[in-house]
């Protein structure tokens, strides 16, 4: 199929770390709007023990049945910078794996834990195919309680590296959530990062809820189209590589 042009206001939401709030008022909320959404899986963290503020691979599965991407966030939730090629695909595959044994598909796009990239690492996800990568505030400047990144241009930035344009937390506000989405336009895309809503193990991360119902209001009140990262392969020619403003085939 053509591409689609990239419209204005058009807008991907991503959810790190399978935070338990991602099933119990995340997705409800979304499946009201209609919008799409990628939730980003690790069993890294308190995943595994501490079911009270983190899914069950059950819950992970119901929202893959609800209609929105299921993600791959590494197994351990290590820097991809301190491992080894062998270890950072251990830990991709490993995801992947579980995801076929709840009958979720291979996922198709993968957040870097922390948002640390390395080279090895981009290598390891071009090889395996995955689509897009999301990046974060460790490289846009980002403090870890929330700010402000680029949007991602699919004529500048590498589809392996796609820059957080906002990330909520205690010191992102309202205004930094409309500054966010409004970076949507002339062929730029607004990519947010949410983490637990609320995060009640990282609170350096937390959205409250009545907070996020506020943006979500705003973004189907001001008309903006709302996507899963894996969505952006309607816009984005999968066969172009960027780097800076450097470009190859693939």
């Amino acid at each position: 199929m053509p591409l689609l042009p990239i419209p204005n206001r058009l807008v991907v939401l991503t959810f790190d770390d399978g935070n338990k709030s991602d099933f119990t008022y995340v997705a409800p909320l979304l499946k009201q709007y209609g919008f799409g959404a990628t939730f980003y899986i690790t069993e890294g963290l308190n995943f595994l023990t501490n079911k009270q503020h983190y899914l069950t691979w059950d819950e992970v599965y119901q929202l893959h049945q609800s209609g929105f991407e299921i993600g791959n966030h590494t197994r351990h939730h290590t820097h991809v910078n301190e491992q080894t090629q062998e270890e950072f695909l251990t830990d991709l595959e490993y995801i992947n794996a579980r995801c076929q044994q709840y009958n979720i598909p291979i996922p198709e796009t993968f957040c870097y834990p922390a948002a640390i990239h390395s080279p090895q690492s981009l290598e390891v996800l071009a090889k395996k195919g995955v689509r897009f990568a999301r990046r974060g505030d460790a490289i846009c400047g980002m403090e870890p309680e929330g700010g402000r990144g680029p949007a991602y241009d699919p004529n500048v930035h590498h589809r392996l590296l796609i820059p957080t344009t906002g990330m909520s937390g205690p010191n992102w506000s309202f205004d930094d959530f409309v500054w966010a989405v409004e970076q949507a336009k002339d062929g730029k895309v607004a990519v947010l990062t949410f983490h637990g809503v609320p995060a009640l193990e990282h609170p350096w991360v937390n959205t409250p809820p009545d907070d996020f119902k506020v943006y979500m209001d705003f973004l189907n009140d001001h008309g903006f189209t709302v996507i899963a990262l894996q969505d952006l392969s309607k816009y984005v020619d999968l066969r172009m590589e960027r780097s800076g403003n450097q470009s190859a085939r693939v």
